[in-house]
C-alpha cells in the first residue's frame, strides 16, 4: 500500500500493542467453572495476527500487563510461552511480561523467564529503538493490592537519570488510578504518592495497566495512565455499581502509537463482524495518487444540502 499523509501528523515512531490480564490455568481448566481463558486468548492473538497480515499494525513490542495466570502454576507459565512466543516472532517483536497480583515470582520467573526460582521482583528495561519501556513489579507476594517496594522505586530513578530519545513508557499490574467500583479500592496500588515523587521531572510519557478488567484512563503525576482490558473476561461496568461482574465479552487489546509529541492508545475489539464497504484497498491507491487539493475536494468538502 503507497504511504499517505493528509493531515499533520507524520506515522507513529513506535507502536506497542498492550495486552492483559490472561489469567491461563492449568490442563485449561475453566476459571470460575466459566470462562475459557486459553480459548479467549488465542482469539485475541488471531485478531492481533490479523492486523499484523493486513499491515494495519507493525509492532515494536507487546506487552502483558500481568495476571498472566490466574494461580501461578508451573503448567500454565509454560502453555502461556507455548501461545504467544510464536505469535511474536512471526511479528519480529520481542514480549514484555509484566507480574501481576494473581501471579507467583518464583514459578513466574522459572517456568516463563528462565530466571531463578525466588521472590525477586520481575522488572526490565527495553530499548525499543529509542523508546525506553520499563517493567515494574507491583505485585506483592501473598497479597492482591499493589506496590513499589523501595528497592524497586531507586531502581527506577536510576533508570531515569538519563532521558531516553523518545522518552520511557512505564507498565505495571496495578494502575495508579481511582476506580469507581466497590471494592476495588482494597486491590489498589499503595504509597501511590512515593511512586509519584520518583516520576517527576522524568522522561515517562505514558503508564501502562491492567488488573481492572475494563479498559479505561486518567493522569497520575501529570502522565497519561491507559488500562486495558482482560483477555480472560471483562467487568460489565454498565450494571449498577454494587452488580457490576464478569461477562464473557467485550475482550479488547490496546495498540499504542509513539509520536512526536504525544501518545495515543486505541481499544481494538476482539470480536469483529463484516465492516461497509466504502474504504478498499482500490480506493486508497486512487486517493493517493491525487494532489492535496483534489485531495480536499474529493474527501474533505461537504456536499451541498438538497
Amino acid at each position: 500500500m503507497t504511504p499517505m499523509q493528509l493531515g499533520q501528523y507524520a506515522p507513529a515512531h513506535r507502536t506497542i500493542v498492550h495486552l492483559s490480564d490472561s489469567h491461563l490455568l492449568a490442563r485449561n481448566a475453566p476459571l470460575g467453572g466459566r470462562y475459557d481463558t486459553e480459548a479467549n486468548l488465542l482469539r485475541t492473538l488471531a485478531r492481533l495476527e490479523q492486523h499484523v497480515a493486513d499491515g494495519t499494525v507493525r509492532p515494536d513490542a507487546l506487552v502483558f500487563t500481568g495476571d498472566l495466570t490466574d494461580l501461578g502454576e508451573p503448567e500454565a507459565y509454560a502453555r502461556l510461552r507455548e501461545l504467544v512466543e510464536p505469535v511474536a516472532a512471526r511479528m519480529g517483536a520481542p514480549v514484555v511480561w509484566v507480574a501481576g497480583n494473581h501471579d507467583e515470582r518464583p514459578e513466574m520467573r522459572r517456568d516463563l523467564l528462565g530466571l531463578s526460582a525466588d521472590e525477586t521482583p520481575v522488572t526490565g528495561v527495553w530499548d525499543l529503538g529509542g523508546l525506553r519501556l520499563v517493567a515494574l513489579d507491583s505485585s506483592v507476594p501473598g497479597w492482591h493490592h499493589g506496590a513499589i517496594d523501595d528497592a524497586q522505586r531507586e531502581w527506577l530513578r536510576g533508570v531515569l537519570a538519563t532521558p531516553a530519545p523518545l522518552g520511557t513508557i512505564l507498565a505495571l499490574h496495578h494502575p495508579p488510578l481511582p476506580s469507581h467500583v466497590p471494592l476495588f479500592d482494597i486491590l489498589e496500588l499503595r504509597d501511590q504518592g512515593a511512586l509519584a515523587e520518583v516520576l517527576a521531572g522524568s522522561d515517562v510519557r505514558a503508564i501502562l495497566a491492567g488488573h481492572l478488567h475494563y479498559s479505561t484512563s486518567g493522569t497520575f503525576a501529570g502522565i497519561p495512565v491507559s488500562v486495558a482490558s482482560a483477555s480472560c473476561y471483562t467487568m460489565d461496568v454498565a450494571r449498577p455499581p454494587q452488580r457490576v461482574n464478569g461477562m464473557d465479552a467485550g475482550q479488547a487489546f490496546h495498540l499504542v502509537h509513539v509520536y512526536d509529541h504525544t501518545i495515543t492508545h486505541t481499544v481494538v475489539p476482539v470480536d469483529q463482524e463484516d465492516p461497509a464497504a466504502f474504504f478498499s484497498p482500490e480506493w486508497y491507491e486512487r486517493i493517493a495518487q491525487l494532489t492535496l487539493e483534489q485531495r480536499l475536494e474529493a474527501f474533505s468538502r461537504k456536499p451541498p444540502r438538497a
